[in-house]
């Protein structure tokens, strides 16, 4: 605020005046809300806030367009990231933020213009446009796997190194702590007796997917968001069997944000660029 302690408290008195009632309880050097000071301090708290918030917005606007996206940090670095040069090609005039983070952002509070989540109920008053259906495989490198002998059955992954993912900061409930896991793929994959000793684990799933590259282990990975690597032989599907879900990953915003321009362009060219990406992994190569 850039003013003294003596005129905060000049500002207090003010208040507790024009309220009636006393809101500051002063102890020698220390201060406590009184029970009339307490019962307004939420409501206060979200207003300066939301006034905050304001503020920040005014002084980031500018005459150039800028577009807030918000994505799960993986879809982000494996997928979206490398094409956004061809959006910034076709809209050279809008500036494009991408919040890559865990945290499922407010899109009717503003935290961000759209969203690209995976398994996330997409409910009114939001709107939700699916850009593909989850397929999970047992994903490594070419050089892990040499000749394929010893690798027929899904239970033959017990002998290898498998990577895992830490997901105990997520929610139990998540669609990807549900579907991501090693346990539930081999159940899925049916594997009958499966005892599996050692491997790796990552907090990171990007450094997962780098050791998965680097030939460290074996991943359960996702064939639509790392179908990029696969096509460029740095992965493959070592049994060639695929999970199906029933979850995907969805482009959302609120009817307000998708009558700005900026975001319905950015909605049409990632509907646009998904659907030409779907052609190119529908038909995934197996193990070599």
């Amino acid at each position: 605020l850039r003013v003294t302690p003596a005129a905060v408290k000049q500002l207090v008195d003010k208040l507790e005046v024009a309220v009636g009632h006393p809101l500051v309880q002063r102890s020698g050097r220390g201060l406590a809300l009184t029970a009339a000071g307490a019962s307004g301090h939420n409501d206060l708290a979200a207003a300066f806030a939301q006034l905050q918030r304001a503020v920040e917005r005014m002084r980031r606007h500018s005459d150039r367009q800028r577009l807030i996206v918000s994505v799960e940090p993986t879809f982000a670095t494996a997928w979206l990231v490398p094409r956004l040069e061809r959006f910034r090609q076709g809209n050279p005039g809008i500036d494009v933020l991408i919040d890559s983070s865990l945290k499922m952002a407010d899109l009717e509070n503003g935290d961000a213009d759209v969203a690209l989540r995976f398994g996330a109920k997409v409910s009114e008053p939001l709107i939700g446009h699916r850009l593909f259906d989850e397929r999970l495989a047992a994903l490594c490198s070419p050089s892990m796997m040499g000749t394929g002998k010893g690798l027929q059955r899904v239970e033959d992954l017990a002998h290898c190194t498998l990577l895992h993912w830490d997901m105990s900061e997520l929610s139990r409930g998540s669609a990807t702590r549900r579907w991501m896991s090693w346990q539930g793929w081999l159940e899925r994959a049916g594997a009958r007796q499966f005892h599996q000793q050692g491997g790796m684990t990552f907090s990171d799933y990007n450094l997962l997917v780098q050791s998965a590259v680097a030939g460290h282990g074996i991943m359960v990975g996702s064939l639509p968001v790392l179908g990029d690597l696969i096509s460029a032989g740095l992965l493959i599907n070592t049994l060639g069997t695929t999970v199906h879900t029933d979850v995907g990953y969805d482009l959302v915003a609120t009817p307000r944000a998708l009558e700005r321009s900026d975001v319905r362009r950015f909605a049409d060219w990632i509907i646009e660029e998904a659907e030409t990406y779907r052609a190119t992994y529908a038909d995934v190569p197996a193990r070599v």
